[in-house]
């Protein structure tokens, strides 16, 4: 009896967390320029900010992955483009070189631009004002400093080419 209870609370969980998850999504479809056909692929996905994303059909983005456009900055996002799991994405950061105790602080601003066909691993950071080229792959656990250029294999921290792909 104890057993059939909890499954049937869990259910009630994983339902209603489905339901909250779905009405953030629909929130960022209106915000945001999202191709109906892009796909929230997992739960705790953040957009925010007051700038713009753009996204094409047929790409996704896993769970717990972030998505930051500020204010004057966007982040475009191409067709068939595959962002996997906990990937950061951000359009401002605090420049590293400077003292944190100072009230006011440096950043690096710019839009990112992910092109079409695009495979992105998991844990992935890509710093502001990157181009990601078409048909790249960016491996896991990389941060990406620099463009990456057309049909390249980068990977590393900071993320360096591996080798272009042999078409």
């Amino acid at each position: 009896m104890f057993s059939l209870v909890k499954i049937l609370i869990g259910r009630i969980y994983l339902k209603g967390r489905s339901f909250i998850n779905a009405c953030i999504y629909e929130n960022y479809f209106r915000k945001y320029q999202l191709n109906r056909k892009f796909r929230f692929n997992g739960t705790n996905i953040l957009f925010y900010g007051e700038g713009e994303i753009q996204v094409g059909d047929h790409s996704y983005i896993g769970d717990y992955s972030t998505i930051q456009a500020v204010e004057g900055f966007k982040v475009k996002i191409g067709i068939r483009c595959q962002i996997s799991h906990n990937v950061r994405i951000y359009t401002m950061t605090d420049v590293a070189d400077q003292d944190f105790s100072k009230p006011t602080r440096a950043s690096k601003s710019g839009d990112v631009v992910i092109s079409d066909y695009v495979w992105i691993g998991a844990n992935v950071f890509i710093n502001p004002g990157v181009k990601l080229g078409k048909n790249c792959i960016v491996g896991a656990n990389s941060v990406v400093t620099k463009d990456v250029e057309e049909n390249a294999i980068v990977g590393g921290v900071p993320a360096r080419l591996i080798r272009l792909k042999s078409l």
